[in-house]
């Protein structure tokens, strides 16, 4: 299933995300997943909240640049390979994984949640569903 994701940009300067933090906490948004990739001088960070436009209208109140793109979110099981049951079909059908990040719980059967950034969402969605049932008898997460 697509999920909203918000993308902001920090400078690498101590408690640049506890400001972030503070500002999703103070209204009550809860981040579900994240994902933070760092260079010298500034950080990205990718997350996924239980309210995405309100997450907007939040940091671009406080002077965020704000991104947001739709990613995936798959519900796999807990044991060695079933991630390859995600990567391959996508591979077969050459669609490139961008970036892939952990949800912060587990899903409806308490199974894992990865979260998904690919080139070619919609495709990617529906490689996965047909695949998915046959792998796991399982359909893609719904958040």
């Amino acid at each position: 299933m697509s999920v909203k994701q918000v993308s902001i940009t920090l400078d690498n300067i101590p408690g640049q995300f506890l400001r972030v933090s503070e500002c999703l906490g103070a209204e009550g948004i809860n981040i579900r997943a994240i994902s933070v990739a760092d260079t010298s001088e500034v950080s990205t960070v990718r997350f996924v909240t239980d309210n995405p436009q309100k997450t907007i209208n939040v940091l671009k109140s406080h002077g965020y640049s704000v991104r947001e793109r739709d990613v995936i979110a798959v519900e796999i099981p807990d044991h060695p390979g079933a991630l390859r049951a995600v990567l391959k079909p996508l591979k077969t059908s050459n669609i490139n994984v961008l970036y892939l990040y952990t949800f912060l719980g587990k899903g409806e059967s308490g199974q894992s949640i990865v979260i998904v950034g690919v080139d070619k969402t919609e495709e990617a969605i529906e490689v996965l569903k047909k695949n998915w049932v046959h792998a796991f008898g399982e359909e893609i997460y719904s958040l």
